[in-house]
């Protein structure tokens, strides 16, 4: 491999990221900006993604071990991506490069023998969740059984060995910082990556579809997820949707994601939530409009002309899209779980509803539907929510402030 860079860099930063950027998309666009920063990006070499950072791409040597303890799957294939990060990594130590920080994705496993390389290398973890057995996400949907509660467990190997060998760790909410062992906090901030709000915001706008075209005038309401699953409230927004239908002739219903599991169980008798809901529910499926995974300013356009956003969630990882679509303006209708309560105040900023509950779901957006809401001051709350606490001008500064903190060698003053 030849020799990356040819000149004194003011620091150089090495991200760790199965995929990325993923959560360091914003702070490593605004670095390329800032004078005498080097970048590279370790990845899988299965990610195509560029952002005009140079990337080491790297690839487990095989899969996980068929025959493995069941508990121990998250543990092995993080080991392997270890060991190919590793292979990866070392011919940029051969010729001397050496990074000042090294950001890395916990729980993946791609920075577990990082320290091995660069000793004095200093690490800063990103944590989006731990893994508790009871009172967050793993026993909401259902009871949980003494197996399940043990592979909660041990998918915290990976993330506790992190925890062992960083420097510092940041995690993007309140609520996933919460789920973490307080006594293993000591070392860890809360701040978020941060919104586009320059990108995401109010105005003019449309969403095609096939022949049919979507604007404000049009009775619509949004559901947006990475798949169409429990985890997300799918079942019940499709189960609201239903009877939403019954009582709204004119209602069209917007849904952008992909047709699979993102998070949690799939269904034991293979269909996916998708499938299951249209063969029992009654709907009207010409007025339900599955878009797929869409480009950003088709999910700013969706937001930008929804009369509702709903957005529903187990007690688990925040969606960049909900406070996406509270930047853009839009009024929020969404699962009174512990997540939202960071971002969503109840008939200030938005409107929250029991999860389980779809009949209560179909009364709030037929109160919505029906304008006896006032959609203006929710909407504008939302996005005043988001700009005055998320925007990328307050954010970036502290990512970037944190960065340099661990670099070299301090406490970062958030």
């Amino acid at each position: 491999m030849a020799a990356p860079f040819v000149h004194e860099a003011v620091m150089r930063i090495l991200f760790l990221h199965n995929n990325f950027p993923g959560q360091y998309r914003r702070i490593a666009t605004h670095l390329k900006t800032v004078e005498g920063v080097e970048m590279l990006a370790g990845s899988l070499a299965s990610n195509s993604q560029d952002i005009g950072i140079q990337k080491v791409p790297y690839t487990p040597h095989r899969d996980v071990s068929k025959d493995i303890h069941p508990t121990l799957v998250t543990a092995e294939r993080a080991v392997l991506t270890a060991q190919a990060a590793f292979k990866a990594l070392y011919p940029l130590k051969s010729q001397g490069w050496k990074p000042d920080l090294v950001c890395s994705h916990s729980g993946w496993g791609p920075s577990l023998l990082i320290k091995e390389l660069w000793p004095d290398t200093k690490i800063l973890s990103l944590f989006e969740w731990f893994y508790n057995p009871r009172g967050s996400d793993a026993d909401f949907l259902e009871p949980i059984n003494h197996d399940s509660a043990a592979r909660a467990h041990f998918k915290n190997i990976p993330i506790l060995l992190d925890l062992a060998t960083m420097d510092w760790g940041s995690s993007p909410t309140r609520w996933q910082h919460s789920q973490f062992p307080k006594h293993l906090t000591q070392n860890m901030s809360v701040l978020h990556e941060g919104v586009d709000c320059d990108f995401f915001k109010p105005g003019p706008a449309s969403v095609t579809h096939g022949e049919k075209t979507f604007t404000a005038e049009d009775e619509v309401i949004t559901y947006v997820a990475r798949g169409m699953e429990p985890y997300r409230g799918f079942p019940q927004f499709m189960e609201a949707v239903a009877k939403l239908q019954q009582k709204r002739p004119h209602l069209q219903v917007l849904i952008a994601g992909t047709d699979r599991t993102a998070y949690g169980k799939t269904r034991k008798d293979g269909k996916t939530h998708r499938e299951h809901a249209l063969e029992t529910l009654d709907l009207d499926e010409s007025r339900i409009h599955f878009l797929g995974l869409v480009p950003l300013k088709t999910l700013r356009s969706m937001f930008r002309i929804t009369r509702a956003h709903v957005y529903l969630t187990v007690p688990f990882v925040l969606s960049w899209s909900l406070m996406e679509a509270m930047a853009a303006g839009a009024l929020i209708v969404g699962s009174d779980t512990p997540p939202l309560h960071e971002v969503v105040d109840h008939k200030r900023n938005g409107l929250l509803t029991p999860f389980f509950d779809t009949d209560a779901l179909v009364e709030i957006l037929e109160h919505v539907l029906r304008n006896d809401v006032d959609h203006a001051s929710l909407g504008k709350a939302a996005r005043r929510t988001i700009t005055e606490r998320y925007a990328l001008p307050t954010i970036l500064p502290k990512q970037w402030g944190m960065m340099q903190a661990v670099a070299k060698g301090e406490r970062p003053n958030l």
